[in-house]
């Protein structure tokens, strides 16, 4: 076993486009690949892409010694298998790991999206250094990663850390598996808009002609109101749902990323009160809450940690 760092392929599989880049540790190494998910029929041929994608990134870094996926939706990281990822058509029960590695010849990896951003938040980021951890990202959807005891935490079916699917409303909207009240119905991208509308209509305020987490930043920034009101809102729902993980793990930090997150003090401001005013103080006292280190580039480096920790630990 070796700790020096080694070159690897860190990919993220996303519902718009597929990103490749060379990653030794935290740093890039090549520019970032992009291919364009939707594109492609069937898993087969965007798998045939990506691998070809990568005999192209390898004839210009040939040290690369394993590849790193991360993933929209469930899977399995022991067994290497995908489960109907998220707005990806067709994939559904896809070995992908397996395939990849057969095709490459290189070792793979691969894992949930959201624990990928765990992952590199722990590894090289806002949760570097602290053994409990909760991570969460604010999207299209919620996701959460665990780090307990200095580990990524799976769950007996990998599917530990779905914070977006967790209840803050036993009668609240219907939830996709038969649960209701659930997180992301409520504070995902299209949902802020919804409630933005509500509220704007509410307070019989003219609407604004883009209702996006980005204009709404910029519209509370500037004192609106109604968008003061809607990012107290999600910080309010969000804090709930992050009270009740608290009382279950009391991790030392919560690291919160996304594109949601980049609305900055209009959302973290108000979360910490929100949680200050429902933790006990052992829970909340110690209790970090700070946004993610990472952006665009979270999925790509947790995967390829994940890559570098398995050809690291792989038998001599």
């Amino acid at each position: 076993m070796t700790n020096t760092p080694t070159p690897v392929i860190g990919i993220d599989f996303g519902g718009t486009s597929v990103k490749l880049a060379v990653v030794e540790g935290e740093s890039l190494l090549s520019e970032v690949h992009r291919l364009p998910t939707q594109e492609f029929d069937n898993p087969d041929q965007l798998i045939d892409r990506i691998v070809a994608e990568i005999t192209e990134i390898r004839s210009q870094h040939p040290a690369v010694a394993a590849i790193g996926i991360g993933v929209p939706g469930a899977v399995n990281f022991f067994s290497g298998m995908t489960y109907n990822l998220t707005n990806v058509r067709g994939w559904s029960e896809v070995p992908l790991r397996d395939i990849v590695s057969a095709k490459t010849g290189l070792p793979t990896v691969i894992e949930n999206d959201a624990n990928c951003m765990a992952f590199a938040e722990w590894k090289y980021g806002a949760a570097k250094g602290y053994r409990h951890a909760v991570c969460v990202t604010l999207g299209t959807g919620v996701g959460g990663g665990l780090i307990l005891n200095g580990d990524l935490f799976r769950g007996a079916n990998c599917a530990a850390g779905e914070i977006g699917q967790m209840s803050i409303d036993l009668n609240g909207v219907p939830g996709p598996y038969g649960n209701t009240g659930a997180l992301e119905r409520y504070i995902g991208n299209r949902q802020i808009s919804g409630m933005a509308a509500a509220i704007y209509t509410a307070k019989g305020i003219p609407f604004p002609a883009d209702f996006s987490p980005e204009a709404l930043a910029e519209l509370a920034g500037k004192g609106d109101s109604a968008a003061i009101e809607v990012w107290n809102e999600v910080a309010r729902c969000l804090g709930f749902c992050l009270m009740n993980v608290v009382y279950l793990l009391n991790p030392e930090i919560i690291v919160v990323g996304g594109g949601v997150s980049e609305a900055g003090a209009l959302l973290f401001e108000p979360l910490r009160e929100t949680m200050r005013h429902s933790l006990t103080a052992e829970c909340f006292n110690h209790l970090i809450i700070s946004p993610a280190r990472y952006g665009n580039t979270a999925g790509i480096l947790g995967s390829s940690a994940m890559a570098a920790d398995l050809y690291r630990d792989r038998p001599q």
